[in-house]
């Protein structure tokens, strides 16, 4: 029997010649799976493993010596300093543009539009830190432009990532500002555009261009590299809500 197991194990094993490890922006979350598989119809042999986390956290993991092969920022200034840094192989590049959206967690009158955040009901609002998550910054972005900031500040809870700030919005606040790609979360399957959640507009923020560098020079990692720039990526990162370079 332990020799069966020896046998399947090695078969396993097999199955994938090389390993590659990607660290990857928390906004991100919901298209990867889709990307990977995308990837291995035409590289079979390689395995593509993923840390998810906020930019920032990866950034500071990297320069303490983490083991990955790829970035994939939420925005281009933490892949900019690697590089600057000597940390990174490939000077970054933008693999695609994020949007910001509105969310509750139940449905509400939408038809003051971003405005509904001043409302007296409205008295927790999930916002990604701007100190370190992009999507933080680009919310801060908006309420400053729109004249809202000092209005709502102090309903503000902060979420370290995007990926936090979603949790934080669905159990703990009213409403709060995400990235669009995160309403393909199976959490959020039944939620509905203009009862649930609005678009920012994209005027009022900076482009939150996502950028990728290399950490590793082996042909593995420049081949999902590659892959992450190609039509058929983009495809897939489209159908998640991003926007093109």
């Amino acid at each position: 029997m332990t020799k069966a197991l020896a046998i399947l194990f090695l078969i396993a094993s097999s199955l994938f010649s090389s390993v590659i490890k990607v660290s990857l922006a928390a906004n991100v979350t919901y298209a990867i799976d889709e990307l990977k598989q995308e990837f291995n119809k035409t590289h079979p042999d390689i395995k593509v493993l993923t840390t998810i986390s906020g930019s920032g956290k990866l950034t500071a993991q990297i320069r303490h010596g983490a083991d990955f092969d790829i970035f994939m920022s939420a925005n281009m200034k933490y892949p900019e300093a690697l590089y600057k840094d000597g940390l990174a192989k490939t000077k970054p590049v933008v693999y695609a543009k994020g949007s910001l959206i509105l969310l509750s967690p139940k449905k509400r009158d939408f038809s003051k539009g971003i405005d509904i955040i001043t409302d007296e009901n409205i008295k927790k609002i999930a916002v990604a830190n701007p100190k370190l998550a992009p999507y933080g910054k680009a919310t801060v972005e908006v309420l400053k432009s729109l004249k809202l900031y000092d209005r709502v500040k102090n309903k503000f809870i902060f979420g370290e990532s995007i990926g936090q700030t979603v949790i934080y919005t669905l159990n703990a606040s009213d409403i709060g500002f995400i990235a669009k790609s995160t309403i393909f979360s199976p959490k959020l399957k039944g939620f509905v555009k203009g009862k649930n959640w609005i678009d920012i507009d994209p005027k009022t923020y900076n482009p939150i261009s996502q950028g990728m560098v290399l950490l590793k020079d082996n042909k593995e990692a420049k081949a999902f590299y590659d892959f992450m720039l190609s039509d058929d990526a983009k495809k897939i990162l489209k159908k998640y809500g991003y926007t093109l370079p």
